[in-house]
């Protein structure tokens, strides 16, 4: 049995397309670098999220140094940055800390 309590899918530039902008339902992204200190403390509320949504959203990371272009695409200029994707567009976007009551309030709005 897997003792991994994280249900986060970390994307790749090749798999952000397949998981998220092709892919029916409900995705919320968090934008995220290693060398970023609020998002390090922004990660367990993550990986909460993603214990809470398992089964109605996929909740994944991608690392703007690793997925420049994406990054780029999507307007990120700051991290944390969360985007919340429905049916592949976008429909949410937080900056900076966000609590998991109030992440967990923009996802069920769109589920």
């Amino acid at each position: 049995m897997s003792t991994q309590a994280t249900d986060v899918l970390h994307l790749d530039e090749a798999s952000f397309k397949d998981r998220v902008i092709e892919a029916s339902g409900v995705a919320v992204v968090d934008f995220w670098a290693e060398w970023c200190q609020p998002c390090k403390m922004l990660a367990p509320t993550i990986d909460r999220i993603a214990e809470r949504f398992a089964g109605k959203a996929l909740i994944a990371k991608l690392d703007i140094d690793a997925a420049q272009p994406i990054a780029v695409e999507h307007g990120i200029s700051s991290i944390p940055t969360i985007v919340i994707f429905k049916d592949g567009k976008e429909v949410d976007r937080s900056v900076g800390i966000v609590s998991e009551d109030d992440l967990a309030a923009k996802i069920e709005a769109q589920l």
